[in-house]
């Protein structure tokens, strides 16, 4: 078997037998990556804490037939430390650890975008920004690299510059009166610049928005990301809002 060295977020873990475990990955250099690794229940098992959900590690994996092997794993930060014992910020990292498995589909194609928006994201709740923040900032931001970029200052059908009254996750974004579809969202012009502040990360903005403002972006967030992933994820419904 081939080896080979990558950095990843562990994603989720699945219990195999008596002893091991299956781990998804988000990996730097291939992507997602689905691995096993060997006697991790046993309290002997020298990978320890390392391969629990959140964690950053450098990783040594052997190649298999189906799943690969891991040989090695050293922590680069310890997320789930962090997040473990703050519920809204666990609830909200967990959100983006199904988002990234969800977006990430073909196992061992490169999708270093995604990966750099997960560590980037993690890093920045855990310096202490508001979790809401962070999770609808990187939802978009997500959603955009994956191909569906949504626009929150032209009409996302026509092209018309904006502002615009009209939002809906089937479009793709904002709409003008012309293009406007059938049960379309009229969110305020205040949330449409926060939507726009959260993709392009500009925290300055964000951070002196209106509450009331904030919360129906994250309601809009929500929508959009239900529409483009056609089925809901099943960790956003604990995320306190």
């Amino acid at each position: 078997m081939g080896l080979y060295r990558d950095e990843a977020i562990v994603l989720r873990t699945q219990k195999l037998g008596e002893a091991d475990r299956i781990i998804t990955l988000l990996t730097r250099g291939n992507g997602r990556v689905r691995a096993v690794a060997k006697g991790v229940r046993r309290t002997s098992s020298r990978f320890g804490s390392r391969l629990e959900p959140f964690t950053h590690v450098d990783l040594q994996l052997a190649e298999g037939r189906s799943l690969d092997v891991v040989t090695q794993a050293e922590t680069l930060t310890p997320y789930s430390a962090r997040f473990g014992s703050d519920y809204e910020r666990y609830t909200a990292g967990t959100v983006m650890l199904e988002t990234s498995e969800r977006l990430v589909v073909e196992e061992k194609q490169p999708a270093l975008q995604q990966f750099l928006l997960l560590v980037g994201a993690l890093r920045t709740m855990g310096d202490g920004r508001p979790p809401n923040q962070v999770l609808d900032s990187f939802l978009l931001r997500s959603l955009s690299v994956a191909g569906y970029a949504p626009s929150f200052d032209a009409c996302a059908r026509c092209g018309e510059p904006g502002p615009h009254r009209s939002f809906s996750p089937a479009a793709g974004g904002v709409l003008c009166g012309r293009c406007r579809l059938p049960g379309s969202a009229s969110p305020a012009q205040e949330t449409v610049a926060l939507l726009g502040a959260l993709l392009a990360g500009e925290w300055d903005v964000v951070q002196a928005g209106d509450p009331r403002y904030l919360r129906e972006a994250t309601g809009l967030v929500a929508a959009y990301l239900s529409w483009h992933l056609e089925r809901g994820l099943r960790s956003l419904a604990h995320v306190p809002r």
